[in-house]
């Protein structure tokens, strides 16, 4: 029942953003990726499922979202799912921004990489990598890139403690 209610509220606010271009494109190539899709304050935010981001990225670049701003995160904790990433990339052509957004489990937070789309984002993913922990499969360079390379823990996590591990 609960499935069917979020089926039919799902379709509804997709009636509304049918036409958007972005929106057009990611149901075009897999609908089933699309999990949200929310429209405030003049931008989109689509919620697609972690492990179709990159296929998602390349879906929205077709479709005329030519520019990757950023990457970064949020730590939801001790909620489930913990963290939030959240894909900043704009139009030129459609002139907007839209914004893809991916919600990872706490306990191993793994993501693929878009830097095969976009190269932009090899050091954004490397900074949410070293301050939050999550993991960009097929990142050609997945190191620490603000703290140094012995620092223990993630210092963005919600449960790092305040003046550090001692």
């Amino acid at each position: 029942m609960a499935e069917a209610k979020a089926f039919i509220g799902k379709t509804a606010v997709l009636e509304g953003l049918a036409g958007h271009p972005a929106v057009k494109a990611i149901l075009a190539w897999k609908p089933e990726a699309l999990l949200d899709a929310k429209f405030d304050r003049g931008e989109l935010t689509l919620t697609i499922a972690a492990e179709q981001i990159r296929a998602a990225a390349a879906t929205v670049q077709e479709a005329g979202y030519n520019f990757f701003e950023d990457v970064t995160a949020v730590d939801w904790f001790p909620s489930s799912p913990r963290f939030q990433l959240s894909y900043h990339i704009v139009s030129h052509s459609h002139k907007e921004r839209i914004r893809l957004r991916v919600m990872l489990d706490g306990a191993a937070p793994v993501v693929d990489s878009i830097t095969p789309v976009w190269p932009s984002a090899n050091f954004y993913e490397r900074e949410v990598f070293d301050l939050f922990g999550i993991v960009f499969e097929g990142h050609s360079n997945l190191c620490r890139i603000m703290m140094p390379d012995d620092w223990q823990g993630h210092p963005l996590r919600k449960d790092y403690p305040v003046e550090g591990y001692r």
